[in-house]
C-alpha cells in the first residue's frame, strides 16, 4: 500500500486545512495509507485517527517569539521538527505533500535536509501564497514590493507584517538561505491556485520547477442557493445585505475600505461583516452588523444566499475562496482585481474593480 504525508499548518478547519482534508479523503478513496502533519489549532473529530501533530503550543509560542524578534520564522521548532522528522521516516512516504509550511511550527531547513536524503520519494508542494520565494512576507502586492525578485535586499517594506518582525530583520539571510535549501530538488512539482500565481513563480528563483494550476474547489454540496438565515437575530429584516466574509478582518483586508463604505451605503443596504474580533465588534459603527469568525460552513451558505452581494476589497490575495463560495449560493461578488480574484468569477454580474477605488465599490453594489 502506498502512502501519502500531508503537511500544513493546519488540519481540518480553515480553508488549507479543509483543502489538505479533502486531498486525504480523495488518495484513501484510491487505496493509499494517509497522514496529515500538522502544527496549530484544533482538529475536528474526524481527523483525530489520521492527524500528527508536530510539536506543541509552547513551541509554537516560542517559534512566534523567535519570529517577532530575530525574523528566524521557519528556522525555529529545531527540535520538534527533529521528533516530527524521525516519526516520518518511519512512516516512509511515497508521496510528501507540503501546503503551508509556515505557521511558527516547522524548521525548513530540517524539514529539506530530511527530504534531499530522500531521492526516492516524490515530493508535492501547494503554494497558497507567496512566502516560499521571499525573504519574509507571504504577499508583497499591497505594498508593491519587487525586491523578491533580486535578493530582498535593503529595507523590507513587509517587515510588520505577517510574520510579523519587531527588532532585527534578517529578510536578505532569509531569501538567501531559503533559496539554497528550496532548489535543486529532481522529484518536486509545485502546485498554485491560480494561474496569477502560476505566473509569479515563474519569475522567481522557483522557477526550475513544474508548475500545476489546481483551482481551489469548494463543497457544492454545502455552498448552494439555501436559507435558513435568521434575519430577525440581526435585526435585518428590511435591508439589503452587503456581505463581506474574511478570517481576519485587516487594513489589507479592507476593513478601512469598509468602514469608509458604510457611511455612504443608502438604505436598505447594510454592511455584515463575518470574522469581526471582540474589540472590533465594540468600535463598529452603528451602521454595521458585525459577526464573529465561524468554521460553520452552513452558517456561511446561508448567509452568501441572503445577501445582495459579496464585497471582498482585500488588496491581496491568491484565489479567494469566499468569491467561490458566494457565486455557488447565487451571490454576484464585487472584488478588487488583485491576485488571482479575476480568476475567481464566473457570473456575468460580478466585477472587479481597482483596489482602492471605493466610489466604484460603491457604484457596483448599488447599481
Amino acid at each position: 500500500m502506498k502512502k501519502l504525508l500531508l503537511v500544513n499548518v493546519v488540519c481540518g478547519v480553515r480553508s488549507t486545512g479543509r483543502i489538505v482534508s479533502g486531498i486525504a479523503d480523495e488518495y484513501q478513496a484510491k487505496g493509499y495509507q494517509v497522514r496529515i502533519a500538522y502544527g496549530r489549532v484544533g482538529i475536528p473529530e474526524s481527523e483525530k485517527d489520521r492527524a500528527v501533530r508536530i510539536g506543541t503550543d509552547r513551541d509554537a509560542r516560542i517559534h512566534g517569539l523567535l519570529t517577532r524578534a530575530f525574523d528566524l520564522h521557519c528556522f525555529g521548532s529545531r527540535r520538534a521538527t527533529r521528533k516530527f522528522l524521525a516519526w516520518a521516516s518511519s512512516y516512509d512516504p511515497d508521496i510528501l505533500w507540503l501546503h503551508n509550511i509556515h505557521g511558527y511550527y516547522l524548521h525548513v531547513g530540517e524539514l529539506f535536509a530530511w527530504i534531499r536524503q530522500r531521492p526516492q520519494m516524490e515530493v508535492r508542494w501547494t503554494l497558497h501564497d507567496c512566502w516560499a520565494f521571499t525573504g519574509h512576507c507571504a504577499h508583497f502586492t499591497a505594498t508593491g514590493c519587487e525586491k523578491w525578485r533580486s535578493g530582498c535586499r535593503g529595507r523590507c517594506p513587509e517587515k510588520h507584517s505577517y510574520p510579523v518582525c519587531y527588532l532585527f530583520s534578517r529578510v536578505e539571510k532569509n531569501y538567501a538561505e531559503k533559496k539554497a535549501l528550496f532548489q535543486g530538488l529532481p522529484r518536486m512539482t509545485l502546485i498554485t491556485p491560480s494561474q496569477w500565481l502560476a505566473d509569479t513563480v515563474k519569475q522567481s528563483y522557483l522557477a526550475e520547477y513544474p508548475v500545476e494550476v489546481m483551482h481551489t474547489k469548494i463543497d457544492r454540496e454545502v455552498f448552494k442557493p439555501t436559507g435558513g438565515f435568521d434575519r430577525e437575530a440581526y435585526h435585518l429584516q428590511d435591508k439589503k445585505i452587503v456581505l463581506g466574509v474574511t478570517v481576519t478582518w485587516t487594513k489589507r483586508k479592507g476593513w478601512d475600505d469598509l468602514l469608509a463604505l458604510a457611511e455612504q451605503l443608502p438604505e436598505p443596504y447594510r454592511l455584515v461583516l463575518v470574522g469581526v474580533t471582540a474589540k472590533q465588534q465594540e468600535a463598529l459603527p452603528e451602521n454595521i452588523t458585525g459577526i464573529g469568525r465561524t468554521n460553520d460552513q452552513k452558517e456561511l451558505a446561508a448567509l452568501y444566499s441572503a445577501a445582495e452581494c459579496l464585497v471582498n476589497p482585500t488588496y491581496e490575495d491568491t484565489y479567494p475562496t469566499v468569491n467561490l463560495e458566494a457565486e455557488a449560493c447565487g451571490t454576484r461578488v464585487i472584488a478588487y482585481d488583485v491576485g488571482g480574484c479575476r480568476e475567481t468569477l464566473e457570473r456575468e454580474d460580478s466585477v472587479v474593480i481597482p483596489a482602492g477605488d471605493t466610489e466604484k465599490l460603491l457604484e457596483a453594489i448599488v447599481h
